[in-house]
């Protein structure tokens, strides 16, 4: 996650660089290769992450009426394949590609939002919803067959989740009736959260992978300058 001058980017038809590390495409497989410096403790992070998509998806979702900003799901279902060299570690497992794009930073678009996705026994469903700056909500809820097509389904009932260490508000969608539960918090930021979730989801009990995203919070000064000691900035 550290930022680069625009001379350190490279990109081809195939192949996409920042400094050191690089996403690359043949064919198949996504390869991702990174070799970072981590903060706020300096120390290596060296290895390679593979993702092979089962389907490619090529919609792509308007968040605004305007169309500043959109999101792509472009892997809903993956297999995913990581060597880590340094911290030495290895693993297997389902996985799920996607990208957020637009035309003006998404902390003048949006206050907040909460997004989750779970793979069930045929499809995969994302949850995506929030405010946008103006206070008007928006919401999207869908699933994806096996042969990659997008059906728009009805929202389940919307639930409280508890708070993060950072006091950042989690919300969800669930089955009505159940309960969902923060199995695991990966990552607790003062304006972010992402964390596995196990839920009830159009009938189907799911590990489903969760966040939530506080652009208020992210927009305060203080958090601002906090920002430089998780993310390296460039001054070049």
């Amino acid at each position: 996650m550290t930022e680069r001058g625009a001379g350190r980017v490279r990109r081809d038809a195939d192949h996409f660089a920042v400094g050191p590390s690089a996403l690359s495409w043949d064919g198949d497989t996504l390869v991702i290769d990174i070799a970072e410096i981590s903060a706020p403790l300096p120390y290596p992070v060296r290895g390679t992450v593979r993702v092979r998509p089962e389907m490619i998806g090529t919609t792509a979702f308007a968040l605004d009426p305007d169309q500043r900003h959109r999101w792509h799901p472009v892997a809903p279902r993956a297999r995913v394949e990581v060597e880590m060299v340094h911290p030495d570690m290895r693993w297997t497992g389902d996985g799920y590609f996607d990208s957020n794009f637009g035309d003006e930073p998404l902390e003048t678009g949006f206050d907040d939002w909460h997004w989750a996705r779970a793979h069930l026994k045929h499809d995969v469903a994302v949850l995506y919803e929030g405010r946008r700056r103006n206070g008007a909500p928006f919401d999207l809820a869908l699933r994806v067959d096996r042969q990659g097509r997008w059906h728009d389904v009805a929202p389940p009932p919307r639930v409280a989740l508890p708070r993060t260490r950072w006091l950042v508000p989690r919300a969800t969608r669930a089955d009505a009736g159940s309960t969902p539960r923060v199995a695991r918090t990966w990552i607790d930021a003062p304006f972010y959260a992402r964390s596995a979730l196990d839920m009830q989801l159009f009938g189907e009990p799911v590990r489903a992978v969760h966040e939530s995203l506080s652009l208020g919070r992210f927009r305060s000064p203080v958090v601002q300058t906090m920002l430089p000691y998780r993310m390296p900035r460039a001054f070049w």
